[in-house]
């Protein structure tokens, strides 16, 4: 009887063939810029990805709860349907690095996830699109922490 181990070994192995053979749908890469992941504030992090401060826009969604009771966990999803996009990011402004997450994405993949963070105390959370076309976009909430998750 196979166990679990051999089973996922097996599954990657496939998915890797498939991949390969460009039978698998395109996918989000999770991509990593050092600079940007230990930048402190929101601008800063923006800066290191090259892009300029964004502007709002009613086309993005972030939701969250408005009180998380524990900072170590905060439930967030991020969404657009704004044509163009090339990157989505999450950032906590009062986290001790601001950026939490970076999604790259192409044309064949639909500009939406979800992602559990940690937030040092309460603050702004902002989801950013970065376009083909040069621009950046955000939607902003304020997520209030009764207990904090970030060295805590």
């Amino acid at each position: 009887m196979p166990n679990r181990r051999d089973t996922l070994k097996q599954g990657l192995l496939v998915a890797g063939l498939l991949a390969g053979a460009g039978l698998l749908p395109g996918q989000a890469l999770a991509a990593y810029n050092n600079r940007a992941f230990e930048a402190k504030g929101w601008d800063a992090a923006l800066k290191a990805l090259g892009s300029s401060l964004p502007t709002e826009s009613k086309d993005i969604t972030l939701q969250g709860p408005d009180i998380a009771e524990n900072g170590a966990q905060v439930a967030l999803s991020v969404a657009t349907t704004l044509p163009g996009v090339k990157r989505l990011l999450v950032l906590v402004d009062k986290n001790p690095a601001a950026l939490v997450a970076l999604v790259d994405v192409g044309p064949d993949i639909e500009p939406s996830f979800m992602l559990r963070t940690k937030m040092n105390e309460s603050s702004a959370v902002y989801a950013v699109a970065l376009l083909n076309d040069g621009r950046a976009l955000f939607a902003r909430k304020d997520i209030q922490v009764t207990q904090g998750g970030c060295g805590n």
